[in-house]
């Protein structure tokens, strides 16, 4: 049985409705919604593209059995009919641009965890102005068309974070998002999820394609950009991280990003 990675029979998730009888996307529909704390998609397809995006906050996307975490740094991209679905285990402000599925348009046949560049996140969220006042003509027709050049130009991200798809390391993932400071030791992990230190450091690794270590060192870039969008000091960010010092902490981010956290939160207000 195909079952959603956030099944409700694995944890306390609220299952939303999918939206029912949408109109096609001529070219580009976008839908905003707020989805609080464990809450989910099942699983479902359409016969239009899907671009799935968080303004704020963290989404789990399911793409054909492949699950990704994403952050407001990236988007998932979901070719129509492919079988999909999302859930925020924190809560997000969930965008989606639906996209009509024409050919001339050019745009990926797979689905794909891409970078979003400040411009097409300022696009996307001139969208959502342009659908929340109804508005219509020649300059939405220009800002859709220029979201369709961005999306031609989608590469997948190097940084993606995937999701394990066995409910044990479901619940692993999802303790150590909530908790990315957890100090407990794999071999503790093992034993409270029934297998042994070597067994789940091999089946993270078959499931994921990553260690558990590096795993979580992402993971914790990914929530530090989470809180640094929320507006939270460097300081609190590595402490609540984990790290043993603020030092430690600036230290991973520009070593993963380029950049320290303070130039990125500039670099993310001036989008806005």
């Amino acid at each position: 049985m195909n079952r959603h990675p956030h099944d409700p029979r694995d944890a306390v998730w609220t299952q939303l409705a999918v939206p029912a009888d949408q109109p096609p996307p001529r070219p580009i529909r976008l839908r905003a919604q707020h989805l609080p704390a464990r809450h989910y998609f099942p699983l479902h397809a359409h016969d239009w593209h899907q671009l799935v995006y968080a303004v704020a906050g963290v989404l789990t996307v399911s793409v054909e059995g492949r699950r990704y975490a994403i952050p407001p740094e990236q988007a998932a991209w979901v070719p129509a009919g492919m079988l999909h679905g999302s859930a925020t285990l924190l809560g997000a402000e969930f965008h989606s641009l639906y996209v009509a599925a024409d050919p001339a348009f050019g745009l990926a046949g797979r689905e794909m965890v891409f970078a979003v560049p400040p411009l097409l996140r300022a696009l996307i969220l001139e969208v959502a102005a342009l659908e929340a006042a109804a508005e219509r003509g020649p300059y939405r027709d220009q800002v859709l068309a220029l979201v369709l050049s961005h999306l031609r130009r989608m590469r997948p991200a190097a940084a993606a974070l995937p999701w394990p798809g066995d409910p044990r390391l479901v619940r692993l993932c999802e303790a150590l998002h909530a908790r990315p400071d957890d100090p407990l030791p794999v071999a503790e992990w093992g034993r409270r999820l029934g297998m042994s230190e070597r067994t789940l450091a091999r089946r993270f690794l078959d499931e994921t394609g990553m260690t558990l270590r590096a795993w979580r060192r992402r993971l914790r870039l990914f929530r530090g950009l989470e809180l640094l969008e929320a507006g939270m000091s460097v300081t609190d960010i590595a402490i609540e991280l984990g790290y043993a010092s603020t030092s430690a902490f600036i230290y991973m981010f520009r070593a993963e990003t380029g950049e320290s956290p303070d130039a990125y939160r500039r670099r993310m207000a001036a989008t806005r």
